[in-house]
């Protein structure tokens, strides 16, 4: 089952996260750098989206529980070669 993530947005470019991780609610910050969007080509992508995308395709890679308090958009191009390709297709890029 997809994971249900709720994404809010809290300051310009941050964003709260909250899901619910077999009966534990948890939250995570995520920040999105206008610069890291602009480098991955899609500049005017909407945030909240790329912010739920990112969520969910770090809830592949680690369980919920690990997930890192603040989370920034610049850390997932470095860590994972292959994110940027899937985020421009999650985004129909």
């Amino acid at each position: 089952m997809a994971e249900q993530f709720q994404v809010e947005p809290v300051a310009e470019h941050e964003y709260l996260i909250r899901v619910d991780a077999d009966g534990q609610p948890l939250e995570s910050r995520f920040h999105v750098d206008p610069d890291v969007l602009q480098e991955l080509g899609i500049a005017d992508a909407d945030e909240q989206q790329v912010v739920e995308y990112s969520a969910r395709f770090l809830s592949e890679q680690q369980p919920l529980i690990a997930f890192p308090e603040l989370v920034d958009l610049r850390d997932f191009v470095a860590t994972y070669d292959d994110y940027p390709e899937h985020l421009r297709r999650a985004l129909g890029r």
